[in-house]
């Protein structure tokens, strides 16, 4: 299929971290359609085809998923439906249409075990119920719709909606000391980059002389860099302390634990640390460090 002159885009989880910056990112592309569970419910295969047939898109962006990790070990029927089903009848519906779907998945489909950066070539080897639908959604993606990107990230946070972020600047607005997790990895990634470098591939894609063969596939999209929770709470209080926000906490107030003092429903890896560089070469992309991303949203909290 021949995509217009204008391109129609569907946007999932409008109201998700992702999807809030994605309706701006997009909106020079083409006409963007923004849904979320009041337009049509993600869990409903029959309502997803229904939304796809209306509108007849010629991309179709899906960040929405079932995301609390947690929640996810005791919602497994819930978590499959959003994060398997739904990706698959995307693909399917996308591929009728000859259209390209995007859609997101996560570290979590490996084991957090590597010594260094995975690469998308990696075996998976999900430990929670998340990334093991994560993983399978996928697969199904891939085998539904060839013209599939899944782009995995990472440690999302954004001005909008709920985040680690917002929950540590809060948290040292109450709390005379905070204990941080210190042995997990990885690269806090600002939804607002994943919506800029899933724009300018979605660009690259729609000037292609032969969209049939672009580079279709999966790659890791993450912000440079790396850092503990534990990292990243104290920068957290650095710039907060910097912007002037009122704070009971000081960095020495900040606690490294481990892992095992923080018990939690579903297991996380220790090594989230995604490698780029595919993304990078493939696209002539150069992504920011992680530091930016969270003083750019501080900023803009700031500003609120």
């Amino acid at each position: 299929m021949s995509l217009k002159a204008i391109p129609k885009i569907l946007v999932t989880g409008k109201n998700g971290q992702v999807g809030f910056e994605l309706q701006r990112s997009l909106a020079i592309l083409g006409e963007v359609i923004a849904v979320d569970r009041n337009d049509c419910d993600l869990s409903n295969p029959a309502a997803i085809c229904e939304l796809v047939q209306r509108i007849r898109p010629d991309i179709i962006v899906n960040p929405a998923a079932h995301t609390a990790v947690d929640k996810a070990e005791s919602e497994v029927e819930l978590a499959t439906l959003l994060n398997v089903t739904a990706p698959q009848v995307f693909a399917e519906e996308a591929a009728k249409l000859g259209a390209l779907l995007v859609h997101y998945s996560t570290d979590y489909v490996f084991d957090g075990t590597k010594d260094g950066e995975y690469l998308e070539s990696d075996a998976t080897n999900p430990q929670s119920v998340y990334g093991k639908t994560k993983l399978a959604g996928e697969l199904a993606v891939a085998a539904a719709n060839p013209r599939h990107l899944i782009f995995r990230t990472s440690w999302v946070f954004g001005a909008h909606g709920g985040n680690f972020l917002k929950t540590m600047l809060r948290l040292m607005q109450q709390r005379d000391t905070l204990s941080v997790v210190a042995d997990q990895i990885g690269a806090p990634t600002s939804a607002s980059m994943i919506a800029d470098a899933t724009a300018q591939i979605i660009a690259q894609y729609l000037r292609s002389a032969d969209q049939a063969q672009f580079a279709f596939g999966t790659y890791n999209l993450v912000a440079d860099g790396e850092t503990s929770w534990h990292g990243y709470a104290s920068l957290i209080n650095d710039i907060a302390v910097a912007q002037g926000y009122t704070l009971k906490i000081r960095g020495s107030d900040i606690k490294p634990i481990p892992a095992s003092d923080y018990p939690v429903p579903a297991p996380r890896p220790a090594n989230s640390r995604l490698n780029t560089q595919k993304l990078e070469t493939t696209f002539g992309l150069v992504l920011p460090e992680w530091q930016a991303g969270v003083h750019n949203v501080m900023t803009l909290l700031k500003q609120v």
